[in-house]
């Protein structure tokens, strides 16, 4: 399909006196070999990520489990002691 919408393109150029146009994919392919030539390091944003003493961020750490507590090896209890102590207690009569 690429291929196709080059040819017309190219067709459609000649016809109208502009061949410089039909070296766009040349172009393109050109600027994207020589963008490979530029320095790594050059300066975007912010400080040189080289520079020891360029101030950035704190980073903190959250625990993701900090809230467990392990449940392993639980002796059981005698269930009626439990049930006793969860049971509603008893009214008294006035």
């Amino acid at each position: 399909m690429p291929t196709l919408s080059g040819a017309k393109f190219a067709a459609a150029s000649a016809v109208r006196g502009r061949h410089f146009l039909c070296h766009w994919p040349l172009l393109a392919a050109l600027a994207l070999a020589l963008s490979g030539c530029t320095p790594a390091t050059t300066q975007v944003a912010g400080a040189d990520p080289a520079d020891p003493s360029a101030k950035v961020a704190h980073v903190g750490y959250h625990s993701t489990i900090a809230p467990y507590t392990s449940l392993r090896p639980a002796a059981p209890a005698p269930w009626r002691d439990r049930n006793d102590a969860v049971a509603p207690r008893p009214k008294q009569d006035r």
